[in-house]
């Protein structure tokens, strides 16, 4: 036993006295050292940019659809979703439309546990004195829209069930309608112009931003019962629903008793497939994972080639070192060191630079991806996982990079590494 701890102190005594050599060598040149750093540190910081970028893109798409679709809202429409067009004319074909009567069977059938919103829009020129707003998407829905969607107003409030009843010309704009056509002051209790007819704005909904370029602050809300009178009901349209507060239903279960109302209404058979469509929040974080994780299967391995061309960096100057160490090699040789004493010497010094470079990428990182967040006002989380990767692939590119100067170095002949000048 004594034996083997007296070995491996030896061992230990040898990596230390390899790490010693390899400090020194990479102190002594510092400004080349550097330099060969730089290619690790590019990479390992873009690796974890890219991947703060991609967190922050789910956490961005996340509280967006939430603000937009509702956390607890599902949709009900002929085409409530579709990726690509064969889908969405497969639906269109298939299912049947959604009209006004189906809404009324509905709210007459289920109405006491789940709530319901119509929507219809189009896109619309608004006017408001001598300015005009060209990007307007005009909304007709129900009151109950504010609670199904959780639509918050920074100025004012959404409209109410006496107002839409009563067919009142009121609106609910975005913040791009506001800056567009109110650039001073409030809008509250101020007059625009649908068509020539008259609204009065009585609320301002919180600023939502763009989602893939997106409009989504362009919005003029207006009771569906006046986009009726203004525009007539479309062929089909779009319902939002959600259970009704103190009926005791969680989500799945408001969207069975709605597909069973509506199914009976369209007379379907058991086992028949629904002859509409449904749309749910978890559908959508679903789509935008999966999105993500697509963008991000291609985009981090993309950003790590940078740290392979680190890596080829510091192949490149651990030979350049090879070459000028010559005499040293041969000299350590000549006393007894062995090809392995050599060759670890060489790639401890390769791991230090890649390793110094890893922890220098990671730290830009972690500031690049800070400076980013003040920059566009958004959250850009680290996680771990990206970090860990960056730091993994550093290693292994300085284990290989290191690896055949380090071998180079160990086969010298120690008479003909002596001679070298």
């Amino acid at each position: 036993m004594t034996g083997r701890w007296g070995k491996w102190q030896r061992e230990l005594e040898l990596i230390r006295s390899a790490e010693r050599l390899a400090r020194e060598s990479v102190l002594a040149h510092k400004l080349r050292s550097f330099l060969t750093l730089l290619g690790v540190i590019i990479g390992v910081a873009s690796v974890v940019i890219v991947g703060a970028a991609v967190e922050g893109l789910g956490v961005y798409a996340e509280q967006s659809a939430a603000k937009t679709f509702g956390t607890e809202t599902f949709l009900v429409a002929q085409v409530a979703g579709a990726v690509g067009r064969r889908e969405y004319y497969e639906k269109l074909r298939r299912n049947r439309p959604v009209r006004w009567d189906d809404l009324k069977y509905l709210e007459a059938a289920t109405g006491d546990r789940v709530v319901y919103s119509p929507y219809v829009a189009r896109p619309l020129e608004v006017k408001a004195e001598n300015r005009i707003f060209d990007d307007g998407l005009v909304q007709g829905v129900s009151w109950t829209l504010s609670f199904l969607r959780d639509v918050s107003t920074s100025e004012g409030r959404f409209f109410t069930q006496e107002e839409e009843r009563n067919r009142q010309a009121v609106a609910v704009i975005g913040e791009d309608v506001r800056v567009a056509l109110f650039p001073a002051g409030s809008p509250i209790g101020r007059k625009i112009k649908l068509q020539g007819l008259d609204f009065t704005v009585v609320g301002v909904q919180e600023k939502l931003g763009s989602v893939m370029g997106g409009l989504r602050d362009n919005a003029v809300f207006i009771p569906v019962t006046v986009y009726r009178r203004m525009f007539g009901t479309p062929d089909s349209i779009t319902l939002f629903a959600r259970a009704r507060p103190g009926a005791g239903l969680t989500l799945d279960e408001a969207l069975d008793v709605t597909r069973s109302a509506l199914r009976a209404r369209f007379r379907q058979r058991p086992g028949e497939p629904d002859r509409f469509d449904t749309l749910t929040p978890e559908a959508v974080r679903s789509f935008t994972q999966n999105i993500l994780g697509m963008i991000s299967s291609v985009a981090i391995p993309l950003t790590s080639i940078s740290l392979v061309v680190g890596g080829i960096v510091v192949m490149n100057i651990m030979l350049v070192s090879v070459t000028e160490r010559t005499q040293e090699i041969g000299i350590r040789k000549s006393v007894g060191a062995r090809p392995f004493d050599i060759r670890l010497q060489f790639l401890i010094e390769a791991v230090l630079l890649t390793g110094a470079g890893g922890i220098l990428g990671l730290l830009a990182g972690l500031l690049g991806a800070r400076a980013l967040e003040q920059l566009l006002e958004t959250s850009l989380p680290v996680r771990w996982h990206y970090a860990a990767l960056a730091m993994l692939v550093s290693g292994i590119v300085g284990i290989a990079a290191g690896w055949y100067p380090a071998v180079r170095a160990a086969r010298l002949d120690p008479v003909v590494a002596l001679r070298q000048e």
